[in-house]
C-alpha cells in the first residue's frame, strides 16, 4: 500500500543533505522523495515503512520527528478539453540558428565508478 510519510529534520548543511537522501533512498520501496528546506520537512511516498525511513535516518545522525503517516494525496483532475481546430498557417524555414548552442548539451554525472578511465597511469 502506498503511503506518504511526513518526517522533520534538520536539514541544515549540503553534505548532510546528501547524506539523508541517500540513506533515505536507499531504503526498498521508496518511489519518491519531496525536500521542503524552508519548513524542514521531507516528504517520502511508497511502500516503503515508515520505521524503517525513521532508523535510516538516525543512523545517519539526524534527530527524526514523525509529522504524518497517510495516503498520498490524489492527483489534480484536469478538466477534458475540446480539440481546437488547427488553423493553416504558413510554412516558416525549419532551419534556426541558436545563439548560444552551449546551453543544450545533456548534463552527465560521472562518478568514479563510472568514469571510462579509473586505473591511474603514469605513463
Amino acid at each position: 500500500m502506498v503511503k506518504k510519510t511526513v518526517l522533520k529534520v534538520d536539514l541544515s548543511g549540503e553534505k548532510g543533505r546528501k547524506k539523508l537522501l541517500k540513506a533515505i533512498s536507499g531504503v526498498q520501496g521508496v518511489d519518491k522523495i519531496e525536500v521542503d528546506a524552508a519548513k524542514g520537512t521531507i516528504s517520502v511516498t511508497g511502500d516503503a515503512d515508515p520505521y524503517d525511513i525513521i532508523v535510516r535516518t538516525r543512523k545517519v545522525g539526524k534527530f527524526v520527528e514523525l509529522v504524518s503517516v497517510g495516503p498520498p494525496p490524489a492527483p489534480p483532475k484536469e478538466p477534458q478539453k475540446k480539440p481546437e481546430e488547427k488553423k493553416a498557417e504558413p510554412k516558416k524555414d525549419d532551419k534556426k540558428t541558436d545563439p548560444n548552442p552551449q546551453l543544450h548539451y545533456p548534463l552527465v554525472y560521472m562518478d568514479r565508478y563510472n568514469e571510462p578511465n579509473v586505473g591511474c597511469s603514469i605513463m
